[in-house]
């Protein structure tokens, strides 16, 4: 049996155990980075999703974005969403033979390139401000997670807290590549700064400070 006729062998059996134990999910492949969900979901498939090493023995715990996924793969590729209510995942990964990996969604996010400088000497104002803004991603899903340490900044008053950092993952996008100093909001108004954006093989990964106005 070669690789192709096992893999495909791999995603039905997860088709159908995935109907026994799985409610159904709507199925998105973004197709605008401005309107990810434009023109409605592809289909309905049965989804289910565990945390550990398929075997539906453990919870998942704090901190920890990813899952495992139980889907008919044939139907689906890198970069899709499943949503189901106040359930959103995108599927991160379908590496041959191994499961299919997915990663959780808790907030919903919009990026933006601040205002870039492109003359020596007198220039408009240099400030970000949202008219001086690109917008670069609107609307899409996204895992927003605590970081691991904070910032001061200012003058440091008895008073102050650190800055908090987080930890955002969402999935690239053909043509839109992310930058130190992209601006990202999301749908509870907290603002944040990308420190450091990495574009993997299961999308991006930015590490981001959050702004305090």
């Amino acid at each position: 049996m070669d690789s192709a006729k096992l893999q495909q062998k791999v995603y039905s059996g997860y088709a159908k155990a995935a109907k026994r134990i799985g409610p159904p999910y709507d199925q998105y492949r973004p197709a605008n980075p401005l309107d990810p969900f434009q023109g409605g979901p592809l289909q309905t498939l049965y989804a289910s999703f565990n945390a550990e090493d398929m075997t539906y023995g453990r919870p998942n715990k704090y901190g920890k974005a990813t899952w495992y996924c139980l889907v008919d793969g044939s139907q689906t590729q890198v970069g899709d969403y499943l949503i189901n209510g106040d359930k959103t995942y995108f599927i991160a990964a379908q590496q041959t033979i191994l499961p299919i990996l997915a990663v959780e969604c808790n907030r919903t996010i919009n990026i933006f390139r601040p205002q870039q400088q492109t003359a020596a000497g007198l220039n408009p104002y240099g400030g970000t401000i949202d008219s001086n803004q690109t917008e670069l991603m609107s609307g899409w899903p996204a895992s927003v997670l605590q970081g691991t340490k904070g910032d001061k900044e200012g003058a440091v008053l008895p008073g102050d807290v650190r800055l908090p950092w987080w930890a955002i993952l969402l999935p690239a996008y053909p043509g839109v590549t992310l930058l130190t100093a992209d601006i990202i909001t999301d749908d509870i108004n907290r603002r944040y700064i990308i420190s450091s954006a990495e574009l993997t093989d299961l999308g991006w990964r930015c590490t981001c400070m959050q702004a305090q106005t």
